[in-house]
């Protein structure tokens, strides 16, 4: 077995590599890593995931036997966030509901055609340990912080 930090990136043929890059900016906070005149390399914050933008005349938004890719959540709360976030980087919704109980989704189309899903999933035993802040954070409910008086 060859020990991967798993599936960690997608390049993407597109019209526009920099729009492409923007709305990824707008929904995901995608930060450019590398670049090159026809080519972006993006990753989002906090992880391995990368998005690589490479413009192309043909086979743009086809998913040449994918049919989409996904973000996973990693709060189901944060599902009506991903949707306006998708919306107002000017994606279009496809679908959205739950797959089951506790697992939200919603399916939309990137500015270059391509279908994307974001979820939750809940926990599955391949899932790898979460940290302590994860699951402390999972357990609580969320509460408003107040400034320190001192």
């Amino acid at each position: 077995m060859v020990r991967t930090h798993g599936l960690t990136h997608v390049a993407l043929s597109v019209r526009d590599p920099e729009r492409s890059f923007r709305f990824y900016e707008r929904v995901f906070g995608a930060v450019a890593v590398y670049r090159q005149a026809d080519f972006i390399q993006a990753q989002t914050p906090g992880s391995r995931d990368v998005l690589v933008f490479q413009k192309a005349r043909k086979g743009i938004g086809r998913s040449g036997g994918i049919a989409h890719f996904g973000f996973r959540l990693v709060h189901p709360d944060d599902i009506s966030a991903a949707v306006r976030a998708v919306e107002n980087a000017g994606g279009k919704i496809r679908s959205r509901g739950d797959f089951c109980p506790g697992e939200p989704y919603v399916f939309f189309s990137d500015p270059d055609g391509y279908d994307v899903e974001i979820w939750y999933e809940l926990p599955t035993p391949a899932d790898p340990p979460a940290r302590r802040r994860e699951r402390v954070r999972s357990r609580t409910p969320r509460r408003r912080r107040t400034p320190s008086r001192r």
